[in-house]
């Protein structure tokens, strides 16, 4: 091995141990969450500094196209120049070669940060945090679902066979023997994490029909943004080896409860260590109180990034799972922010509002976005709810245009997010939402052309 990869994480190190490195694949999260960049050979990696990308990668919708946003405001298309974060080095034990997988992070020529590449978003809201003496700390819950292969979109998805050779079964929420029923894939799940030097902390079986759920530990925001980046895609090849699909969509399957990424956060203080959220007799702070008013005031204009697709808005359904208002309790399920059973060292908000679909940094920067204005502005929340928060009236966007008019008045979510990539975010979501208004559906085809 050379030089350079001695420095390379323990995992990756040992992935390497005895063996050639044959490639690495140079790469960084466009606004879907989609990996982009180029494979080089590891000899060459090994002498290059830097690599260049367009930033127009950034402009793109998630079919591909460009649209209203190819013709923005000073789009010229300029190369960006990408360094690796060697900390992120990670083997991708899928491939049939040696190949390690390097986050990059993207710069101008003069070194400025790109101020939409999503992981230059979330490390501006951390740093926004560590100005004021706090560090914020986040746990990512990953829901998705194992379905049968589905190659004509016109069909409608379903449940992967099981290793029984029945379809997985609804309804068997936190079911071992439903666990046991994806064994192969989750075996190589677990086997992939673990080449990537990635804990997971556990494993379950959720409510739909092939639905599954890991959860992470926690720890650093940028970090676990970054393993989830990673494991969207470790996911999707482990279920491929078994002719299945796995998909993080909202809403993939009709009648069947959506997939989120529930995120919890807490705030430790620099000096100490100590989480702002509990004071010295444990009991809750101001800053606790804070945090959740600040979620409950500007979640509403951060949905179009935690919710960044048509089919994101099917998954607020009453009843399903979901939230549909911005309702805080303890130990409360059907709350929209909740506050689980803790310790007073752990004592952490949940933000069940955001959608597994959503860009892993981009959800995690906009959700700390809000508790953050919170802490700033002393902002107070509403009256702890206690009962069944479906009982109340809905109080978030429910389809993309509602909340992509609300994110594109939000000051407030600009200045800590960055003016230019509210800019450039609305363009795309924008022009996506307009693209999918341009689709006749199958419902509009039954039900209007014969009766209207």
């Amino acid at each position: 091995m050379s030089d350079w990869t001695d420095t390379l994480p323990d995992a990756a190190r040992a992935y390497l141990e005895g063996r050639r490195l044959d490639e690495v694949e140079c790469i960084i999260s466009d606004l879907p969450g989609i990996a982009r960049g180029k494979a080089v050979p590891a000899s060459k990696f090994g002498r290059m500094e830097y690599f260049h990308l367009p930033d127009s990668i950034f402009y793109q919708t998630i079919t591909g196209d460009w649209g209203d946003a190819a013709g923005a405001e000073g789009f010229i298309e300029r190369d960006m120049m990408l360094y690796p974060d060697m900390s992120t080095a990670s083997a991708a034990p899928w491939t049939a070669d040696w190949t390690l997988q390097v986050i990059h992070d993207a710069f101008d020529r003069k070194g400025a940060p790109i101020p939409f590449s999503p992981r230059n978003v979330l490390k501006r809201v951390v740093a926004l945090y560590e100005a004021q003496g706090w560090r914020p700390v986040i746990a990512p819950e990953m829901e998705f679902y194992l379905v049968a292969r589905n190659l004509d979109p016109a069909k409608k998805i379903e449940p992967m066979m099981g290793r029984s050779g029945r379809p997985a079964a609804a309804r068997q929420a936190y079911s071992m023997s439903a666990v046991d029923e994806f064994g192969p894939v989750i075996d190589d799940i677990y086997d992939f994490a673990e080449a990537q030097g990635f804990e997971i902390d556990g494993i379950t079986q959720e409510g739909g029909a092939g639905q599954l759920e890991i959860n992470l530990r926690h720890g650093d925001p940028v970090k676990l943004a970054d393993e989830v980046f990673f494991f969207k895609r470790l996911i999707r090849e482990a279920a491929l080896r078994h002719d299945c699909f796995a998909t993080f969509m909202a809403k993939p399957i009709e009648d069947e409860p959506g997939s989120a990424m529930h995120i919890h956060h807490s705030v430790l203080d620099i000096e100490t260590g100590q989480n702002i959220f509990s004071g010295p007799q444990g009991g809750e702070t101001d800053a606790f109180f804070n945090f959740l008013g600040g979620m409950q005031k500007h979640l509403p204009s951060s949905i179009a990034v935690l919710a960044p697709y048509v089919n994101s808005y099917r998954r607020y359904v009453r009843d399903h799972a979901a939230p549909i208002n911005l309702s805080w309790g303890r130990d409360n399920r059907t709350t929209g922010l909740r506050v689980p059973l803790s310790t007073p060292e752990s004592r952490r908000i949940e933000n069940r509002l955001a959608g597994m679909d959503c860009n892993p940094y981009l959800g995690i920067a906009a959700s700390l976005a809000c508790g953050y204005l919170g802490l700033m502005n002393e902002e107070w929340p509403d009256k702890q709810f206690k009962g069944d928060a479906y009982e109340r009236e809905e109080d978030i966007p429910r389809v993309l245009g509602q909340a992509l008019d609300l994110f594109e008045t939000a000051k407030e979510m600009h200045d800590v997010l960055g003016e230019e990539f509210a800019r450039v975010y609305g363009i795309v979501k924008r022009t996506e939402y307009e693209e999918f208004l341009q689709v006749i559906s199958p419902w509009e085809r039954e039900h209007l052309l014969m009766n209207v």
